[in-house]
């Protein structure tokens, strides 16, 4: 079997339904034959790495361990979902304090070693947050952290595609940016169904504005519904779209989804949050969006929103000031 590369990707949390499907995904991919998983759970993460070995993929060489310089030891590529999950009734933000913590420690285990590693994908929640939290304490350039944003905007391809009754690929160019939580900005304005400009068909028989505010208001709460419908968070897609990240980054091949990445220029400053992004061997980069003046003003929205969480956690202690940020990290 011909995978991509021999480099060493590691999964963290991998005992866990996220990780699992991760190692797995990215066997069946064919990124590297070179698989770690992580977990402190160590029977769990066992028993993950047994059952990924009876998968018999050709070539493939998994392996698992309960400690985390071990795991890091050598790696390329991380995808974390060693956070904390949530829970019915929780909101991402619940879970701010205790996966800062664990995004800091991840950051300095980074920093100590893996420090040439090619990307890290954050994807424990409150996600944009917790992949600042790696960035500011990993010393790694902004290009080589990224988090799981996409989701937001497969939920609007996936809401509108049943709403028109047409193939989920017949709907284009679905865009979240922002903050990926109830406070995102969901644009109308890059969006086409069949072709046809989703703003033509917005306030027409075809999708009345009141059914489009349904469907922006289900994507803002798309994982809630996926704990409402399942019993836990949403474990398959973030699984998926995070390894084919890690295989844009290996590959150059596109990543078709915004991305949550970091940035400071004059609108947005020091902040992780979703922008229209593209992924290739040199990591992540982005453009700054374009939309309606409505739509702009959700983002402006959005990113207050992020300040303020960023801000909590600066104040409790976990991230620096924003002055030191770069004593911590000389990359920013």
């Amino acid at each position: 079997m011909a995978y991509l590369t021999e480099d060493k990707i590691v999964i963290l949390g991998a005992a866990g339904a996220i990780g699992s499907n991760m190692m797995q995904a990215a066997l069946t991919m064919q990124l590297s034959p070179n698989v770690c998983g992580y977990d402190p759970f160590a029977k769990g993460m066992e028993g993950t790495c047994e059952e990924i070995c009876h998968c018999a993929f050709p070539g493939a060489s998994p392996t698992w361990t309960s400690d985390i310089k071990e795991a890091l030891d050598g790696a390329k590529y991380v995808i974390s979902s060693g956070g904390a999950p949530r829970k019915e009734g929780m909101t991402r933000e619940d879970l701010l304090k205790g996966n800062a913590e664990i995004a800091a420690q991840l950051g300095k285990d980074i920093k100590e070693t893996c420090p040439d590693l090619k990307l890290a994908v954050v994807i424990f929640n409150p996600a944009d947050i917790t992949g600042l939290t790696v960035l500011v304490h990993s010393g790694l350039a902004p290009s080589c952290v990224a988090t799981l944003a996409a989701l937001d905007s497969t939920r609007l391809q996936t809401a509108l595609s049943q709403h028109f009754g047409v193939r989920q690929d017949e709907v284009t160019n679905c865009r979240t940016y922002g903050g990926h939580g109830e406070q995102m900005a969901v644009f109308a304005s890059t969006a086409a169904v069949q072709g046809k400009p989703l703003t033509d068909l917005i306030g027409t028989d075809a999708l009345s504005s009141e059914q489009w505010a349904d469907i922006k208001q289900r994507v803002c709460q798309g994982g809630k519904r996926i704990i409402e419908l399942r019993g836990r968070s949403s474990f398959q897609s973030p699984a998926h779209q995070s390894v084919l990240m890690i295989r844009s980054a290996i590959s150059g091949e596109e990543y078709p989804w915004p991305a949550g990445t970091y940035v400071d220029n004059d609108q947005f400053s020091k902040i992780m949050m979703a922008m229209e992004t593209k992924i290739g061997t040199g990591g992540v980069s982005y453009s700054t969006p374009t939309g309606t003046d409505e739509e702009l003003a959700e983002l402006t929205e959005s990113y207050g929103h992020l300040v303020k969480l960023r801000d909590e956690v600066i104040d409790m202690g976990i991230l620096p000031p924003l002055d030191q940020w770069s004593s911590v990290n000389s990359n920013l």
